[in-house]
């Protein structure tokens, strides 16, 4: 039977301290615990071998026992591998090492859980020492929670909506508030994964996803539109309609507006806290008319003249 290097297990010094010896533990058992390597049975024994380390060196009379076996296992060897010669002959018949906790909790299964190396010295298979758990059992874990996405239209995450679906051959109906933004999750407690060991089951967690509108952008609170108007308007001004998600409204447009310019209509963007919304920003594309009739297009060729006079007079 091969000599356990629990330092080494854990990849700390002999000298180190309690500190330093939680830190490495509970980095190294978070990188190899089986929740994080489903299937993964080199991991899994990884995991054991951590754990058994930590359970002797954590304690400080568990770990001078352990050292003080270190010093003697060329005595043990030479006894022929007999823990029971090698206490008799030199530690005066032995020692009895209690261990608080259940290794199950950790290992599951039947028998102790640690390696025939902890057994031998520490455990039930130490010849004259005795091994004794103090009524802890395994903490019941919590089952797996399940991710599933719901794809929501604009509107719905506007005014709200409710949505009836069925999970695991029973029928679900959740609500949608005003305001939804895309990934907002909601939580239905216990709906997820059943417990491997009877504790409560997962959670479920409904992610909003919130499909692509023909109409209008979303950018936080605000919704975006992009509005098309035609030349004349754009020059001699006027009004034209834009859609909202509660109806279309009038849109005054100065004389003169160019092209690319940016109109804030107030509280017509998404529902906020407080009864507060959002504005719909609109974004005025001015349309070149195209096509032009022998008529129109010498009706601008004698807007052009006459723009072109008027410059000509100017810089007289």
């Amino acid at each position: 039977m091969n000599y356990k290097d629990y330092y080494k297990i854990l990849g700390i010094k002999k000298g180190a301290s309690e500190k330093e010896i939680k830190k490495a533990y509970r980095k190294l058992a978070k990188k190899y615990h089986p929740d994080n390597n489903p299937d993964n049975k080199a991991s899994e024994e990884k995991f054991k071998e951590i754990n058994e380390a930590y359970e002797v060196l954590k304690d400080p009379e568990k770990r001078k026992q352990y050292e003080e076996l270190g010093a003697n296992w060329q005595a043990y060897q030479q006894g022929g591998g007999d823990w029971k010669q090698y206490t008799q002959q030199n530690r005066g018949g032995g020692q009895t090492f209690h261990f608080e906790g259940d290794p199950s909790e950790f290992f599951g299964g039947g028998g102790s859980g640690f390696s025939s190396f902890f057994e031998t010295f520490f455990g039930q298979g130490g010849g004259g020492q005795h091994f004794t758990q103090q009524g802890r059992q395994r903490a019941p874990r919590k089952g797996q929670d399940v991710i599933a996405k719901l794809p929501i239209t604009l509107l719905e995450a506007y005014q709200g909506s409710k949505r009836t679906f069925e999970w695991r051959g029973k029928k679900m109906r959740i609500t949608i508030k005003p305001g939804t933004i895309d990934g907002q999750k909601l939580r239905i407690k216990g709906k997820g994964e059943p417990s491997p060991n009877g504790g409560p089951n997962g959670d479920l967690f409904i992610v909003m996803t919130i499909e692509p509108d023909a109409r209008f952008k979303r950018d936080g609170d605000n919704l975006l539109y992009n509005a098309n108007v035609d030349l004349y308007t754009a020059v001699l001004g006027g009004k034209t309609e834009v859609p909202t998600m509660t109806g279309r409204v009038k849109l005054t447009i100065p004389k003169g507006m160019e092209s690319g310019k940016v109109v804030r209509l107030k509280s017509k963007g998404m529902p906020k806290k407080n009864n507060q919304f959002g504005d719909l920003l609109v974004t005025l594309n001015v349309n070149l008319p195209k096509d032009l009739s022998p008529e129109e297009e010498e009706l601008f060729k004698k807007l052009q003249a006459i723009s072109k006079g008027k410059h000509t007079k100017v810089n007289h």
